[in-house]
């Protein structure tokens, strides 16, 4: 794989009905930034990240860091259950503001023109919410013909176009029905567990076949014991109810974030799961994955685990609370999981 890399959060705002109102990432120190991008290039021997967030001039910002440093950057704005001309007016935005760093970095910026939008735009599939439509899929998927996902991107790309002289994808779902034609690279968000695990390779196929190149634009594990067959990678296992009433102004303090059951934390799992992906990904022919995410800093390991928020976390490395740092990086608040050095491992041997 050429492209081989991971997700960077900078903050991503998850808004509507079944989404607690907050950000992964309250604040962003640019000297941690880079000091992470640093890890990821010389440690963890990635050559790309996917730079995630809501906030357009945190992406522009982190982007240029990671170009600065060497990186391939996969420019990735994440915007939640807005209509489709709002999401429209904020991606051309944040198209506009990519164009620079294109132009001075050509070839090295790539903008992702959205992510899974079937499920989390309003407009594509009746519903309120991700839960309600992902429901009304289930019952009649009939409606991904309707080709309402098309209608939208072809009238996106041309306004792209129009301000990013760089190379394009979509971050789909794998089973969006894209008309790639328009898009220099296929994405394809593309988890491994029990129920897809004998025939992963081979649902890449359709993707494969458009003769363009092919990035798997998201794929992870979480932590826990059970995680690769509870069928619940997509949403995870924090209380979603104390969720939301953490962040509540005056009341929030009164509700400490836990997981919804009772979990056995396990590193080795989650370490051995993404080595085998990367070895699948590696057979399949697709020209790069970047896989979900290097680290999720508001959820703190803890040594209860009814409060080991990392548990639910699909990061590499685990936040530590309390303002602690680590041992192996002394300047970072985290430490490398098991997870970390099975990546490096696959990524340092490309």
């Amino acid at each position: 794989m050429q492209h081989q890399g991971v997700h960077y959060d900078t903050g991503t705002i998850f808004r509507g009905p079944g989404y607690a109102i907050s950000t992964r990432r309250a604040e962003l120190d640019m000297s941690v930034v880079r000091r992470e991008l640093e890890i990821i290039r010389d440690d963890l021997h990635a050559n790309a990240v996917r730079v995630v967030g809501s906030d357009v001039g945190r992406i522009t910002a982190v982007a240029e860091i990671a170009l600065g440093l060497g990186l391939e950057v996969w420019f990735s704005p994440a915007f939640f259950e807005y209509t489709p001309e709002e999401t429209t007016s904020r991606m051309v935005a944040a198209a506009e503001s990519a164009a620079p760093l294109s132009t001075a970095h050509p070839g090295r910026i790539v903008f992702v023109a959205g992510s899974e939008l079937t499920l989390f735009m309003q407009g594509l599939v009746a519903g309120k919410s991700v839960t309600e439509r992902l429901q009304r899929l289930k019952g009649d998927p009939s409606l991904l013909g309707k080709g309402k996902l098309d209608e939208y991107l072809a009238d996106l790309i041309p306004r792209l176009r129009a301000v990013f002289g760089g190379p394009l994808t979509y971050a789909s779902l794998v089973f969006e029905q894209v008309d790639w034609g328009p898009f220099d690279y296929v994405g394809v968000d593309h988890y491994r567990e029990a129920r897809t695990k004998d025939r992963y390779v081979e649902m890449l196929q359709p993707f494969l076949s458009t003769g363009k190149p092919v990035i798997v634009t998201e794929f992870g594990m979480r932590t826990y014991r059970g995680a690769e067959s509870s069928g619940t990678l997509g949403f995870g296992v924090t209380d979603t109810t104390r969720l939301w009433l953490h962040t509540r102004p005056v009341i929030g303090r009164f509700f400490r974030l836990r997981l919804k059951g009772t979990f056995q934390r396990d590193e080795a799992m989650q370490a051995r799961k993404l080595a085998e992906t990367l070895d699948e990904l590696e057979r399949s022919g697709v020209a790069g994955a970047l896989l979900s995410t290097f680290v999720t800093p508001g959820a703190h390991t803890d040594g209860d685990p009814r409060y080991d928020l990392d548990m639910d976390s699909m990061s590499l490395v685990k936040s530590l609370p309390d303002g602690r740092h680590g041992m192996v990086y002394p300047d970072m608040p985290w430490e490398p999981k098991e997870a970390f050095a099975a990546v490096a491992h696959h990524f340092a041997a490309r």
